[in-house]
């Protein structure tokens, strides 16, 4: 969904879009970053609370973390976005619905995956002090 601005009130509407467009779906998953109006209580700023629990019980909101793995792919995914759709002036909102939904569906259509060879032993090789031994816990 492609809004004017990032407030609260338009990440509540992509939330009520995406309930709407999954209807029958008992649990939405939703992969978000750590962007502030990212919250799940806003559902009782904008709607009554009955209303408001009824959307929160739909949806698993997963984070990712502010550093890792996941949010790397996540970047190289907006990365590719970036050279193969929108490296050009797109002069409205509307085109710009219609030139990333088509990029989605050629990326979807032929099964484009991301091949992450940065393993578990490699970060706690790289990144030893954000993994520490259980002899180093225990000490």
């Amino acid at each position: 969904h492609v809004t004017e601005r990032r407030r609260t009130s338009e990440w509540i509407g992509c939330m009520q879009a995406i309930a709407d467009d999954y209807p029958d779906a008992d649990c939405i998953r939703v992969v978000l970053d750590n962007l502030s109006t990212h919250n799940p209580a806003a559902f009782y700023r904008f709607h009554p609370p009955e209303k408001a629990r009824d959307y929160l019980d739909r949806f698993e909101f997963y984070y990712t973390p502010t550093h890792g793995s996941w949010l790397n792919m996540a970047e190289l995914v907006w990365s590719t976005l970036q050279t193969q759709c929108l490296n050009r002036r797109i002069p409205d909102a509307a085109t710009l619905r219609s030139e990333v939904a088509a990029w989605e569906a050629e990326r979807n259509e032929t099964n484009v995956t991301i091949n992450w060879q940065f393993t578990n032993e490699n970060a706690r090789t790289k990144l030893h002090r954000l993994y520490p031994t259980l002899e180093e816990v225990e000490n």
